[in-house]
């Protein structure tokens, strides 16, 4: 699907409701590359890097944000497994080039002290959780399939089932399509919102639940000029699920960029359709309370 209308593609920050004032994002610098990093996750080492990096890859990236950490990922196919690192094995330098040696799964959690655990995007949102008592933390690829499939939950059910209490969380959504710019149609809009519309509030159908979505303070839907096409902002999605958990909007935040619409920065298959991605990682630790 492609943009019927590209005089929204300048996405301004105005967009990005701020949860909570004292939430930044900064960018930091290595050998001369941006990152970003969020002031949420400052006890944890962490980043949500950009297309520069590329062709670097998480045993390459982990230097950057802790040497000799353990580094995990999975072989992303846009559903909503959530597997621990217990269940995978740690990635060895050279094995990368092989994605069939890894575990399908679209999140990871960690279970012990020094593990890196990331996940690649390039327009669907990439997602760091850490809990400030435990130390665990989890990474989550959230793309429109794997929202609608609730993914974003399940990776908090795993992290609960490991000890986390909700209102320890802190969760950093990085950058992604914004919803000014992401052309969906009605019905892909209709499944994610079916996923944050109160049972027995509204009918089934798409259009009742988009009337709901679109009476929303901070709706995740917009208009588009196409027929049948909505604007969807994935991110907001996942915020509103996040919500409907009784998770604080303080807790979570969402970055102000746009991968569609800063080239400079990041990859954006809607925009270039290239197999090119950029990672986010985070390193297990920094808590208040030991493993």
């Amino acid at each position: 699907m492609n943009l019927a209308d590209d005089r929204l593609t300048n996405v301004q920050d105005s967009e990005f409701l701020g949860d909570s004032d004292d939430v930044t994002w900064q960018w930091q610098s290595w050998k001369g590359i941006p990152y970003l990093t969020c002031s949420l996750l400052d006890r944890w080492s962490h980043g949500f890097f950009t297309a520069p990096f590329s062709p670097r890859t998480p045993i390459d990236l982990v230097e950057v944000l802790s040497p000799g950490a353990r580094v995990y990922r999975v072989k992303q196919v846009h559903g909503n497994v959530v597997l621990k690192t217990g269940e995978v094995s740690p990635v060895s330098p050279g094995s990368e080039t092989v994605a069939e040696i890894y575990a399908e799964a679209d999140g990871l959690v960690a279970e012990r002290e020094f593990e890196a655990i990331w996940v690649c995007t390039a327009d669907c949102v990439p997602v760091l959780i850490a809990d400030d008592r435990t130390g665990l933390v989890a990474a989550v690829h959230a793309g429109w399939r794997g929202t609608a499939a609730k993914i974003l939950p399940e990776a908090i059910d795993q992290l609960v089932a490991c000890g986390s209490q909700l209102e320890n969380l802190r969760i950093a959504m990085g950058p992604a399509i914004a919803g000014k710019v992401y052309q969906v149609s009605v019905e892909v809009a209709a499944e994610l919102g079916a996923t944050i519309t109160p049972k027995g509030a509204v009918g089934a159908t798409a259009d009742s639940i988009l009337e709901f979505l679109h009476q929303l303070p901070e709706t995740p839907v917009f208009a588009d000029p196409a027929p049948g096409k909505v604007r969807l902002d994935v991110r907001r999605c996942n915020a509103l699920q996040l919500q409907h958990l009784g998770i604080n909007s303080s807790q979570v935040a969402i970055a102000p960029h746009c991968t569609y619409s800063d080239s400079a920065h990041f990859f954006s298959y809607r925009r270039d359709p290239l197999k090119k991605v950029q990672w986010s990682g985070i390193v297990s630790g920094g808590a208040t309370t030991p493993f």
